[in-house]
């Protein structure tokens, strides 16, 4: 089977459960199935709580790729990503399995499944537009950016400064919108894209509760553990950690910082539904269904 499987969604509505769900199946079928990590926070290795990262325990033996391969002070790319994810999809189709790609960052996802081409960059652009962003923060660069490129202004939000400032460097550098590339863009190979969903009413208390548990389960541990070796920008910005990093310093108290985070996964997820709902191929699964996986075997055996 000569195939690729993604499965994206909004955080919180079970991609891991079952994207492991389908490996054993497509396992008792007579194919085996690896799993490719398309999370970008879960590439940082010792980023476990927050980034909701399966334990080693909880993979039920499946083969699991491209978690905890970065230090959190290192700085995560999707150029780098796009060429390890594909090396390591190749590697899994060369056993005669699957390789089923999961995760809910959008760009991260798209850079692998779709024919995206990253331009080259710019170090005089990238060090201007760096600048902006430092004196007047991400509100005057996304109002730019969505001047000139509303579906990308759309993807990436007002807050993602650094991928703001990406987009707007590859503008100035191509004269195309940093859009391309987003899905709806050729395969780079056959995909059987699985999409879950949640109605809000329901998915919001899930995401709520869900930050609360990270808490509980002890991220500001986590992240004091972490603190000493250092947090790179991207790291240090994570939803959570960057709360979290925050109450430590006592800039938030607790009830702040886990409000905060909640506010900020909401956000999150809309931008993740808004990403994903674009693909017009991808097969959409309701995220409570029982039937759920069997319906994704489905979709994955008529390809």
């Amino acid at each position: 089977m000569n195939l690729l499987v993604a499965i994206v969604g909004a955080t919180g509505t079970g991609k891991s459960e079952l994207s492991l769900d389908l490996a054993e199946r497509l396992a008792r079928a007579g194919t085996p199935a690896e799993i490719v990590n398309a999370d970008a926070m879960q590439l940082y290795r010792g980023m476990d709580i927050g980034t909701a990262k399966l334990t080693p325990a909880e993979r039920r033996g499946i083969p699991h790729h491209l978690i905890d391969v970065l230090e959190p002070r290192e700085e995560a790319s999707v150029a780098r990503y796009q060429g390890e994810a594909r090396a390591v999809i190749e590697e899994v189709l060369a056993r005669n399995a699957v390789p089923v790609l999961v995760g809910g960052s959008g760009l991260y996802v798209s850079s692998v499944v779709h024919d995206f081409r990253f331009p080259g960059t710019d170090d005089a652009i990238r060090a201007r537009l760096e600048s902006e962003l430092d004196a007047h923060g991400p509100g005057v660069l996304f109002e730019r950016l969505r001047a000139q490129d509303p579906e990308a202004a759309a993807a990436i939000g007002p807050h993602n400064g650094r991928r703001i400032v990406r987009a707007l460097e590859v503008i100035e550098l191509t004269g195309e919108p940093f859009g391309a590339g987003l899905p709806g863009a050729a395969t780079w190979r056959p995909t059987v894209t699985i999409g879950l969903r949640l109605d809000r009413e329901h998915l919001v208390p899930r995401l709520d509760a869900r930050v609360e548990r990270m808490w509980a389960s002890g991220l500001v541990d986590e992240v004091a553990r972490l603190r000493p070796a250092g947090f790179g920008a991207t790291a240090a910005r994570a939803i959570g950690y960057a709360q979290a990093l925050a109450q430590l310093d006592g800039e938030l108290d607790e009830a702040a910082a886990i409000a905060q985070t909640q506010a900020l996964t909401r956000r999150y997820a809309r931008r993740q539904v808004s990403w994903f709902s674009r693909s017009r191929d991808t097969v959409w699964l309701d995220a409570d269904d029982p039937g759920r996986a069997d319906a994704a075997l489905a979709a994955v055996s008529a390809a």
